[in-house]
């Protein structure tokens, strides 16, 4: 049951720093926006707080430009970095990247790849989509407590259903065997074909299994409208080797404003077996 924390006042998180061996995981489209544009410095003050006060210990970011990037970075904190390239063939544009605590994660390894049917060749696309699609695939070592897990962001197509199964199908076969965390906007809710296919290959649906709720379900597109109670999660992270603590979607604003016009969404997790 949700605990009716969606009115808390901004500077309470909804669920800040935590403990290891527990892990908070963020996924969040924050909407591409040139520098210096009206709409982006309206919404940068609104980001930075809320990040700031959240700190999840890895975020999965979409639709990031570069210097968007850079702001997400310095408002996460001294210690966190991040990896991800744009999704053009020369690096460039909207990307997909991972941000992380350095003090709590090592990185041990990262890589991009296309979601089409070159996914070694960048800027590729394939099954009707109109621009490129990117996974961003991360290995760490959880410092606290010596055990390796895989971290996979993406943005899946927003027209195509086919390029949506497709990439599902990708994101799977690039997860491994171990524990996985796979964040993104799927663009489709939880009982489209994508999101059925990760559950097929072990990856639930962390809101699901959660065994505590911070907020109601929310649709986590809002657009410019108030967020809708009971809207399609179309962004979402899956979870695979890990037990779900709570859940919540981040639906209130921030500053009196709103960050993106998708809403953040954020788990804790541990890791089964993990001992800090």
């Amino acid at each position: 049951m949700a605990r009716g924390r969606d009115a808390v006042p901004d500077n309470d998180a909804l669920i800040g720093p935590v403990p290891a061996p527990q892990l908070s995981v963020m996924t969040f489209n924050v909407l591409r926006a040139r520098k210096g544009s009206a709409g982006w410095l309206r919404r940068r003050d609104s980001m930075r707080a809320l990040l700031r006060r959240e700190q999840p210990t890895i975020l999965g970011a979409q639709e990031v430009l570069p210097h968007q990037a850079d702001v997400v970075r310095d408002a996460l904190g001294a210690s966190y970095r991040f990896v991800g390239r744009g999704r053009d063939a020369d690096g460039g544009g909207e990307g997909c990247p991972v941000f992380w605590d350095d003090a709590r994660l090592e990185l041990v390894d990262w890589d991009q790849r296309a979601l089409s049917a070159r996914p070694d060749v960048a800027g590729s696309r394939s099954w009707g989509t109109l621009f490129p699609r990117i996974l961003t695939r991360v290995q760490f070592t959880d410092r606290a407590t010596g055990a390796r897990l895989l971290m996979i962001n993406t943005h899946l197509d927003v027209l195509s259903p086919l390029a949506r199964a497709r990439s599902a199908a990708i994101l799977a076969d690039n997860a491994g065997d171990g524990a996985a965390l796979i964040t993104g906007d799927f663009n489709a809710g939880p009982e489209s074909a994508p999101r059925r296919r990760l559950d097929a290959a072990g990856f639930a649906d962390t809101w699901a299994l959660a065994s505590t709720h911070l907020t109601r379900e929310w649709g986590t597109y809002a657009s410019r409208r108030r967020p809708r109670s009971g809207g399609t999660r179309i962004d979402a992270i899956h979870a695979r080797g890990f037990d779900v603590v709570s859940a919540g979607i981040g639906a209130r604003p921030v500053r009196g404003g709103r960050a993106s016009d998708h809403l953040p969404v954020q788990v804790v997790v541990r890791m089964r077996g993990a001992v800090a």
